[in-house]
């Protein structure tokens, strides 16, 4: 089988690069000669595990190439995937959706026999429908089905749930296009993965859904963390004991500074949009939404409380910037708030991120952007913790408290245990959990 994937961002090239994988021949489309260049020589403009060892092994075996010739790369296809950017739209967060339909009007001049459309992007419900007149429109002629595919891949497991997914969700509205888009994902089929075949509809309003509970459940146990800060109480406790719940499940029942990145801010925003102007409003993402916004500025105003009601002249030494880690996104990550908040209050911060210094550079200003963790906690009046990089987990705590003027960590990830920090004689601060005074853990407020 042959298809097209127009757009080569995140969504487009890795759901390209593992169809190839699949043995299917594709042909990833996209308008930026650079991204193009590079890609034809093997360069990955994203960071993703894996991904750069698979798309060179595609790209050898010839199953995989990069074009900006859409109408090449479209001619003769099977099925011609959209996989192009669907930013929150300023001011009302309603998702702009100018480049699926400018992609739909381009596929359509190109379709020469039957072609399945399939829709990848995230759009918000009426969207597919909507293609499918952009393409009668520009081509009276043309012989496609309309379909939807929804994405559900994690930034920095992408391959792993493309390959190993919990189930595919198909919109069509013909058993020739359905039957195409299973043949497809023939291999997942032999591992017996579910397969939800439905209508555009109920496609796009699951992709939606989906993100929107998950960051419900991230805002939930978030606000108990409040609570458990209160009284004395151990979010992490209380997230394991009604995780084991199997109606509600362990997952995504980490509290932290928010959520962020390229879906779950931009989707919740686009669902409460959509749901609103549809006369049925969506209220409890309404509230996620709000909540979210909130939680990323109070973060800031912990890590003040923390040095004492004040950071002015002092350096606070930030670990993590981008939104969740094995990814270079920046996207709404909550450093964004964060260190601008912390700027503002007249800190100087020095920061280190595995991977996403490149694009955090683009993003912040007057940073010191520092080659290591080490080297970012030199001299710094305190440490915060954003993001939970494996590596800030096995931190040689003697190093850090010498390298520090004061032992003073803010750790919004919860990835060291308060007893620990004691031990070592720190003043630890975390998410829902009894904070740690001069080596003292305070368990009753």
């Amino acid at each position: 089988m042959r298809i097209a994937m127009i757009g080569t961002g995140y969504v487009g090239l890795v759901s390209g690069a593992c169809f190839s994988e699949f043995g299917v021949d594709v042909v990833c489309v996209d308008k930026d000669p650079a991204k193009i260049e590079r890609l034809s020589r093997g360069e990955i403009p994203i960071y993703e595990p894996g991904l750069d060892a698979l798309v060179a092994k595609n790209a050898q075996a010839g199953r995989l190439r990069f074009t900006m010739d859409l109408g090449a790369a479209v001619d003769g296809a099977d099925a011609v995937f959209i996989a192009v950017g669907t930013p929150s739209r300023r001011g009302d967060g309603a998702a702009d959706l100018s480049y699926v339909y400018a992609a739909a009007e381009e596929v359509a001049a190109a379709i020469t026999g039957h072609t399945v459309v399939v829709t990848k992007s995230t759009v918000p419900v009426g969207t597919g429908r909507k293609v499918a007149e952009v393409i009668r429109t520009a081509n009276p002629t043309a012989d496609f089905d309309i379909a939807s595919n929804p994405e559900f891949l994690r930034e920095g497991a992408a391959i792993t749930d493309f390959m190993r997914p919990d189930r595919v969700v198909i919109g069509a509205e013909t058993e020739r296009a359905a039957d195409i888009l299973r043949a497809l994902y023939r291999p997942l089929y032999l591992m017996e993965t579910p397969v939800v075949i439905t209508s555009l509809e109920t496609a796009e309003i699951t992709k939606y859904a989906a993100n929107s509970f998950l960051a419900t459940k991230i805002s939930f146990i978030n606000e108990v963390a409040d609570l458990c800060e209160t009284v004395g109480a151990n979010v992490q406790d209380v997230a394991r004991a009604i995780g084991l719940d199997g109606r509600i499940g362990s997952k995504f029942l980490h509290a932290g500074p928010g959520f962020g990145g390229s879906c779950f801010p931009k989707d919740t925003k686009a669902f409460a949009t959509t749901a609103q102007a549809l006369g049925a409003p969506q209220t409890i993402v309404e509230t996620v939404v709000g909540l979210n916004e909130a939680r990323k500025h109070r973060m800031a105003d912990k890590v003040v409380h923390a040095a004492g009601g004040s950071v002015a002249g002092r350096t606070v030494a930030v670990l993590g910037l981008t939104f969740k880690p094995n990814t270079d996104d920046m996207r709404d990550a909550p450093s964004l708030d964060i260190v601008p908040a912390l700027q503002k209050a007249g800190a100087t911060v020095r920061a280190y991120d595995p991977a996403g210094m490149a694009e955090a550079a683009k993003l912040l200003a007057d940073v010191t952007y520092c080659s290591g963790s080490y080297e970012a906690l030199e001299g710094a009046d305190l440490v915060v913790i954003i993001t939970e990089w494996n590596e800030f987990r096995a931190l040689d705590l003697g190093r850090v408290k010498g390298l520090l003027s004061q032992p003073l960590m803010v750790d919004l990830r919860n990835i060291y245990k308060p007893e620990d920090m004691a031990a070592h004689g720190f003043s630890y601060v975390s998410i829902g959990r009894p904070p740690v005074q001069d080596g003292v853990v305070l368990t009753h407020r």
